[in-house]
């Protein structure tokens, strides 16, 4: 086994799809998450997707690829393509106030429980180098629900060739680094007034 088989591991979480209450699709300007939540939609694995995302905490606005229209947030572009693919609007549950991943899940849990969407099963689409950390933050803000990480690679990241480039490094490592530097918070918090 090579070194950094623990490294991908971690990093690289996917289950096979099964029923669930809904999809969870974190906020980018990728259309192959939003693809791949159509497809599980039609297959019927969930009656809804909640895309999110208003758009990157550090652009400060939302920056479709070259190709679309233009959207004002991540949601307006990823409801787009779950339009183009055939999805129903009344299957389509909007959160377009997130500007970082910690976001997506806080708003997709508040604008679910202000929907009355009982989630006990729920699968999330995201790109396969962020699905660790995608998925330690939807665990943390509903943690009574049972995730199934689907993820779609992006940028040619994959868990087989990421050591394989310094643009797979630097992703991956990065979001490694990420996942030990962004939860200090959020542990912090949860410890009792009298730890220090």
């Amino acid at each position: 086994m090579q070194f950094y088989q623990c490294i991908t591991d971690f990093i690289f979480v996917e289950n096979e799809p099964r029923r669930s209450d809904i999809i969870f699709v974190p906020g980018g300007s990728y259309p192959d998450t939003a693809k791949y939540a159509a497809r599980l939609y039609h297959a019927g694995y969930a009656p809804y997707i909640m895309p999110s995302g208003k758009y990157s905490i550090l652009r400060g606005r939302f920056v479709p690829p070259e190709t679309e229209e233009s959207c004002e947030t991540e949601c307006d572009y990823l409801c787009g393509v779950l339009r183009r693919c055939g999805v129903p609007e009344q299957a389509v549950l909007r959160e377009d106030q997130a500007t970082y991943t910690y976001e997506n899940a806080i708003f997709s849990r508040k604008r679910t429980e202000a929907l009355g969407v009982q989630v006990g099963r729920a699968i999330l689409c995201c790109q396969a180098f962020h699905a660790r950390r995608s998925l330690m933050y939807y665990q943390e803000q509903f943690p009574d629900t049972e995730f199934l990480v689907c993820p779609v690679v992006t940028k040619g990241i994959s868990r087989e060739n990421w050591y394989q480039t310094r643009q797979g490094i630097d992703r991956v490592l990065g979001e490694l680094e990420r996942c030990g530097g962004q939860f200090h918070e959020i542990l912090y918090e949860k410890l009792p007034p009298s730890s220090t």
